[in-house]
């Protein structure tokens, strides 16, 4: 018996060295099929909001714009871009109306004589909602799990618990729904304190909801309405916007105005599902090309295709530079090409780096860490390193339409405020931040210093002389560049402030600051934040970080308890709107939820801002642009920061894609050749042969003696 054990247990071992030949034993996704058709990357911060009302950050878009779909969408391949319908069955008919309620023909449109603009929206027939519990009926007609008891709730811990499922065709009454969320004070959408200026009705709303809730209960929004919000039909409804503002068409593109169906509300509503974080925030339902069906943001995040997803194709390829891209043979098929996208939790970039270099990420950026490995400079700039190329990767680049900037909290006493002292400090910080210095350091070059608050590629933005900020740089006409004033400039502004040398005249130590970031590991990270340091230290002043997990660094920015924070803003829409509303009053983070962040509030920018936002693009417009952007120059609520370039490495069995900052739903239009990748990752993965015998004939040195010792041990039994 013992000895045929051994044997067996030799040749199993045996067996496993030439398993190990032919399966990577590396792969981070052992139970996974292999040849699956399922895109693989990564995300780094966990999601706070999955609810599409109150989503706003970059991390979280990624997800739910997979999820849900607004009625209009940006054309994938067209640039510059172009608007086309998603779930509508058109782009929405426009009408203006004057204060008699007339309608202003637009030949004859006035811009002065218009009150409100009317968005009419017919969606198509026929489009379903992924299957979802919520929606699940008996034969009475009753939903199954609207109403559970306490017996009931232990059944389920997630969603996948719910073992009923249904769905129903979406209707416009969906949208409507969606906008009243916006209104809900419980929701506390980021964009409420915006739209309620516009969306007539929409403040009244939030006054009734404000006055009838009670702890909780359940709010049917069907019972409520919102006056600039009609149900025409079925399929079609309309907004009422206050005056004329041109660049709600974009908005439309959103999640925020994506459908939310009310049975879904309802449903995570129950008071046993939201202990259990069973809620719209953590699962959500959208008739989009992908549903999520595992929601760990410690580990992983999973999206397989909608069963119920409506007939969508790849675009017609028009233009000869998509066609030399390889996009024609894509042209027509039906979308989305993936069956599943699994999201893995990466918090440093060495580990996600090593593993897209063994197959196992199929996208991946460039970090400063793997700069050297990933490029190389050559006669016609930056071009893939011979190991990539070998690799069939290939480089996309794109100017993004970002900003990202370090902002002053204008309600800080010390920081913020309108009084020249905190100015003056405010531009002895700025010009002490050698940004120059971050982009060679931490960037490898890959961006341009920012002068104002709008990016390349958006009407307002300057290159050249025309674009210095005279606060703090310069145009050196031998060097033919912009030049930033010495550090002496630095310790004069200081001076003024009341610190000379960077001393509090309170404690007669150095002025003691705070710099409010998010908490990331390794050691990239905190390099950054030792010359963050350093950048203060250069003029008397000690800076005290205070790192915090991303959920958390959110909720000081809303309560206002940051006082110098890193930000950074991605174009929602192509207009200048998008980003000089991030300093607009009305806006402000604490007071009114909204996007600015550094709470800044100028009367004189704000009016100029309130001309601009309506007016058609032209030399008015952007004159006021230019002045608003001058305003801000010298009231510095930021440290301008900078706009970077994005470099993107695809793997060979990644077909053709193009970068769109703005598309809504980006992933459905990728497709993969997982046979090429299965064969990629073995051949690129294989074990070192010589150690896996080393080991296997140790093993077996090691059951020789004990075999030999039980074999002598029968035989003196026998005999």
């Amino acid at each position: 018996m013992f000895l045929r054990f051994s044997v067996l247990l030799i040749s199993g071992l045996g067996c496993l060295g030439v398993f190990a030949f032919k399966t990577p034993l590396n792969s981070p996704y052992p139970s996974d099929d292999p040849i699956a058709n399922t895109l693989y990357t990564s995300f780094s911060l966990r999601p706070k909001h999955l609810d599409p009302a109150r989503s706003f950050s970059h991390n979280e878009h990624i997800i739910i714009s997979e999820i849900y779909e607004p009625p209009i969408q940006y054309h994938y391949l067209k640039r510059p871009y172009e608007l086309i319908p998603l779930t509508a069955q058109s782009l929405p008919e426009i009408a203006y109306y004057n204060k008699n309620n007339e309608l202003i023909q637009t030949e004859d449109l006035n811009l002065n004589e218009v009150a409100y603009t009317c968005y009419k929206i017919k969606i198509e027939p026929n489009i379903y909602y992924q299957p979802h519990p919520a929606f699940a009926r008996n034969e009475n007609g009753q939903f199954h799990y609207h109403q559970l008891n306490k017996n009931e709730l232990k059944l389920f811990n997630t969603l996948s618990d719910f073992q009923l499922l249904g769905s129903r065709e979406l209707t416009a009454e969906d949208y409507i729904y969606q906008i009243k969320r916006i209104a809900h004070p419980k929701v506390n959408s980021p964009i409420y304190g915006m739209m309620s200026t516009y969306i007539d009705g929409l403040a009244e709303l939030n006054n009734e909801l404000k006055s009838n809730l009670k702890n909780n209960e359940k709010i049917n929004l069907n019972q409520y309405s919102v006056s600039g919000v009609k149900l025409i039909d079925r399929y079609t409804y309309t907004i009422k916007i206050k005056g004329h503002y041109p660049q709600f068409i974009y908005w439309l593109t959103k999640t925020f105005f994506a459908p939310v169906p009310w049975e879904a509300d309802l449903f995570y509503q129950q008071q046993g599902l939201i202990k259990k974080n069973i809620t719209l925030d953590w699962y959500p339902v959208g008739t989009g090309p992908f549903m999520l069906i595992n929601n760990n943001p410690n580990k992983e995040i999973t999206l397989v295709k909608n069963p119920n997803f409506h007939k969508s194709y790849f675009p017609k390829v028009e233009t000869t530079e998509d066609i030399e891209a390889g996009f024609k043979h894509l042209e027509g098929q039906r979308l989305p090409f993936l069956d599943k996208i699994q999201f893995s939790l990466e918090k440093e970039q060495i580990p996600y780096w090593n593993k897209f270099l063994q197959g196992y990420y199929d996208v991946s950026g460039i970090g400063a860490s793997s700069f050297d490995q990933a490029l190389q400079n050559s006669h016609s700039g930056l071009t893939l390193s011979e190991d990539l190329k070998n690799k069939g990767i290939s480089l996309k680049t794109n100017i993004t339409p970002s900003t990202f900037y370090y902002g002053f909290n204008m309600e800080d006493p010390i920081v913020g405020g309108m009084s020249e002292k905190a100015r003056a400090l405010r531009m002895a910080i700025s010009l002490a931040l050698d940004l120059d210095e971050y982009i060679n350091i931490f960037l490898n070059g890959r961006a341009v210093i920012a002068q104002g608050p709008i990016p390349p590629g958006i009407e307002g933005f300057q290159a050249g002389e025309s674009a210095v900020n005279p606060n703090l740089y310069y145009w050196s006409e031998n060097e033919n560049k912009v030049k930033k004033f010495s550090i002496q400039h630095a310790q004069n502004w200081l001076k003024k402030a009341g610190y000379p040398g960077g001393i509090d005249p309170k404690t007669h130590h150095p002025l003691i600051l705070y710099y409010d970031t998010t908490a990331k590991s390794g050691p990239e990270s905190q390099a950054q934040l030792t010359w963050m340091r350093e950048q203060f230290k250069k003029i008397g002043i000690e800076l005290v970080v205070r790192a915090t997990q991303y959920n958390r660094f959110q909720s000081k920015m809303s309560n206002g308890q940051a006082q110098i924070f890193d930000w950074g803003w991605a174009a929602d829409y192509p207009d200048p709107e998008n980003f000089l509303f991030l300093l607009y009053g009305p806006n402000g983070k604490v007071h009114y939820g909204g996007e600015n962040a550094a709470n800044y509030h100028n009367p004189k920018f704000d009016a100029l801002f309130e001309r601009m936002k309506g007016m058609k693009e032209g030399p008015e417009r952007l004159a006021i642009i230019n002045e608003m952007i001058d305003i801000v120059q010298y009231d510095a609520p930021w440290i301008w920061g900078i706009h970077p370039t994005q470099y993107s490495l695809h793997h060979a069995w990644i077909y053709p894609t193009k970068i769109n900052p703005l598309a809504n739903s980006s992933l459905k239009y990728v497709q993969i050749n997982p046979t090429l990748r299965a064969e990629k990752r073995e051949s690129w993965n294989q074990p070192h042969v010589g150690a896996i015998f080393i080991i296997f004939f140790v093993i077996i040195l090691i059951f020789i003696p004990i075999i030999r010792l039980y074999l002598k041990k029968e035989s003196k039994t026998e005999l």
